[in-house]
This record gives C-alpha cells, sequence and structure tokens, in this order.
C-alpha cells in the first residue's frame, strides 16, 4: 500500500513535520486488516512507552511540587485512549487511516458523530456516548513513534512536534474540577473506610454495572460497553454517597490529595453559580530543600468577596488546599453554607 503525495502532504501538514522516510508515514497509518502491508502494530508498540514518556517529562517539569501519584493521575487523563482518539478526530488524522474492515469505519463516524453533537470538556474527557475506537488511539501513537524514529530517536525534538497535536493538555486544577469518576468513588469509600464493588450482569444486549457500598446495593447502569457501564454507574454512585456517610463524615474536608479542600470549593462555585475561587502565593521561605509556602484564596459570593490565607506547608497544593478547606469552614460558621 502506498499513500498518494498529497494524502503525504495532508499528513504533514497537520503534524507540522516533513518526513524524511516517507514510507514510516505509510507504516503508521496501515491498519493490520490490510494483509499485504505492513501495519502500524510495530509502531504503535513503541509509541504508547515514547507518547506516554513525553507527556511524564512533561508534567515533570510544569509541576515541580505535585506529588507522583497526582502526577499519574493526570499522565493516565493526558495518554488515555479516549483523549488520544479525539486527538485523531480533531485534528483529522482518522480520514487517512488505511483499513479493509467495514466495522472500523462504522465504528471510528459513530465515534466522530458523537463528538460533534455531545462535545465534552476539550482538555478533559473520561467517555463520551460511544466508546472511543483504539485504532484512533493507536494512529496517534504510531504517528509520534514513526516520527520519533525518522528524527533519529530525538525525544526533546519529538515533543516539539507533537505537543500541538495534544493541546490542551489537562492540568492539576481541572483534574480537581472533574476526577475521574471510578478513581474517585473507590478513593472517597476508602477514605471513609468503606468497601466498594462493582459487579456485572447482562440484560437486554447490554451490559449492566451494579455498585455495591459495604454489600449493599446502590446504583446501577447499563451500556453497550462495559467500562462505559461502570463510568456511568461510578458517577451516579458519587452523587448517592453522601447519604450513606455520618453527616461529620460529608462535612470534613482534606487539606491534601486532589481531592482536597481545593476541589470542594470549586465544586462549590459550580453549585452556587459562583466565579471560580482565586488563589495566590502569599509567603514562600526556607531553604531550596526545606521550602514552605503559605497561600491565599479570594472568593466573590452575593454577599461580597472574601479573603482566606492558608496554614503553612511543604508543597504549594497542600497550601491551596489549606487556604480552601479555612474558606469553606468559614463560610459554614457564618452560615452563607450549608453542607
Amino acid at each position: 500500500m502506498e499513500m498518494e503525495g498529497s494524502e503525504i502532504a495532508k499528513v504533514e501538514g497537520i503534524l507540522g513535520y516533513t518526513f524524511k522516510n516517507k514510507k514510516l508515514l505509510e507504516e503508521a497509518l496501515t491498519h493490520s486488516s490490510f494483509s499485504d502491508a505492513v501495519s502500524y502494530e510495530r509502531l504503535e508498540f513503541i509509541g504508547d512507552s515514547i507518547l506516554s514518556l513525553c507527556i511524564s517529562n512533561y508534567l515533570y517539569i510544569k509541576y515541580p511540587h505535585l506529588e507522583p501519584r497526582h502526577l499519574s493521575l493526570l499522565r493516565a487523563a493526558n495518554v488515555s485512549t479516549e483523549k488520544l482518539a479525539r486527538v485523531a478526530i480533531r485534528s483529522g488524522l482518522h480520514h487517512f487511516l488505511h483499513h479493509n474492515d467495514n466495522s472500523i469505519l462504522d465504528n471510528v463516524t459513530r465515534f466522530a458523530d458523537a463528538l460533534h453533537l455531545s462535545p465534552e470538556p476539550p482538555a478533559l474527557a473520561y467517555a463520551g456516548p460511544v466508546k472511543a475506537p483504539k485504532v484512533l488511539a493507536d494512529i496517534v501513537e504510531s504517528l509520534t513513534a514513526a516520527v520519533y524514529v525518522d528524527l533519529g530517536f530525538d525525544l526533546p525534538l519529538l515533543w516539539l512536534v507533537v505537543r500541538h497535536l495534544m493541546e490542551p493538555i489537562a492540568t492539576p486544577d481541572e483534574l480537581e474540577q472533574q476526577p475521574q469518576p471510578v478513581t474517585s468513588l473507590f478513593e472517597t469509600c476508602q477514605k471513609h473506610g468503606k468497601k466498594v464493588d462493582v459487579r456485572y450482569s447482562n440484560k437486554d444486549n447490554k451490559c449492566v454495572a451494579n455498585v455495591f457500598v459495604d454489600g449493599h446495593f446502590l446504583v446501577s447502569a447499563s451500556s453497550d460497553h462495559k467500562y462505559l457501564a461502570k463510568l456511568e454507574a461510578a458517577k451516579l454512585a458519587l452523587q448517592h454517597l453522601p447519604h450513606l456517610l455520618p453527616k461529620s463524615d460529608v462535612s470534613l474536608i482534606p487539606e491534601d490529595g486532589p481531592l482536597g479542600g481545593k476541589h470542594k470549593l470549586h465544586q462549590l462555585c459550580m453549585t452556587k453559580k459562583w466565579p471560580r475561587p482565586v488563589f495566590r502565593m502569599e509567603k514562600e521561605s526556607g531553604p531550596p530543600h526545606d521550602k514552605r509556602f503559605v497561600c491565599a484564596v479570594q472568593l466573590a459570593t452575593p454577599q461580597g468577596t472574601f479573603r482566606m490565607s492558608g496554614n503553612e506547608k511543604s508543597r504549594v497544593r497542600d497550601a491551596e488546599n489549606s487556604a480552601a478547606s479555612l474558606m469553606i469552614l468559614a463560610l459554614q460558621h457564618n452560615n452563607y453554607i450549608t453542607l
């Protein structure tokens, strides 16, 4: 299989990169259903790891105070099948995939149509109404590998080429405002000493995900795909979970972790339709190996604008969570909100 010169030029235009070895580009867009051609499988194998490494390097440098587990969650959100499939559709790369499998065209078309009808937030999306076809994520990874090999395995140069495809890159703030529902459900239950279990069944040719907490049924959701059923069930479970927790636990505001005070303050503002809170560094002290931070948060409400400083912390994220937690406690104390 040989791509036409016009096709090659269009893909190179999307990537912003001109290949020295055009065969690499052809290989990266050839599905294994083309039995007489070299498929993208080997390139996709290395592209998976290389793209993950590129994102890891970027996040490590951009967020020096973020803990490894938070970096892992952020990386996963940025290289998920859903995210990469959306990259392929948004950039138009799916138009250049060569295959001999009608089901691929059907699945890609359904996914593309669903994106146009109900777009999710651009930087962070876990799943829409239609399951993301893995083949779309595969070609983003294989093209990444093709560029990497064509550049002589130069990782920094590769990131200069592929970064624009990955934009917008999900940030810690976005992850706090829209955490992965399944991860959030399990972390919340674990934090409050409760055991969560997801059990599956089938009904009317659909997969049903049933969520149980401490052995008691909570909610269920169904979909054509197991992953989507689990995701929707987790979203519903998070909405019902507060009713299972003691009031003291519901109002508990931890200062650490991706679901700490800052996340809860953002949720409060969205519920109340208030402007987003503004966080600022108030104080930075100590030697480089033992930095200490104090952050403040400003919140505009119909009753006025409030400002609160947090406690001194060893990490910026903890300092922001501390300020947000104290702000919520102050709002509760003065009867501006009830939790």
